[in-house]
């Protein structure tokens, strides 16, 4: 663990698809939505929040501003790194936004295309 690709995304742990961006950070704080607070953005623990998260300036720019660094819905709360995290030096690794949906996401809209299922 601990790699640049895949390793270190809030629900990476499970999903070793998701590609995190791991710019430089700059001095925006990331977000999280109502789903995603009181997380960690890297181990997806609810213990301990620590440090704030920051995003680096790509992912707080226009319509990225204000979104969370998970799943990318509208944020509300400020993201924490957990102390695990922190001691490990995981909040080091920049930019901890994910940068793409994944298979499951993919594979769930190809699905309801499939099939014909419509969002009303």
């Amino acid at each position: 663990l601990g790699g640049r690709v895949g390793c270190g995304a809030a629900m990476a742990r499970h999903h070793t698809d998701l590609i995190l961006c791991r710019k430089q950070p700059g001095v925006a704080v990331g977000k999280v939505c109502d789903k995603c607070d009181g997380r960690c953005v890297i181990c997806d623990s609810f213990v301990r929040p620590c440090e704030l998260v920051k995003v680096c300036d790509e992912h707080n720019y226009g319509s990225l501003e204000g979104r969370c660094v998970v799943c990318n819905s509208p944020g509300v709360a400020e993201a924490f790194y957990c102390f695990e995290c922190c001691q490990q030096e995981k909040d080091r690794d920049g930019c901890p936004k994910v940068v793409n949906l994944g298979s499951s996401r993919t594979d769930r809209f190809y699905e309801q295309k499939k099939y014909g299922f419509r969002k009303r």
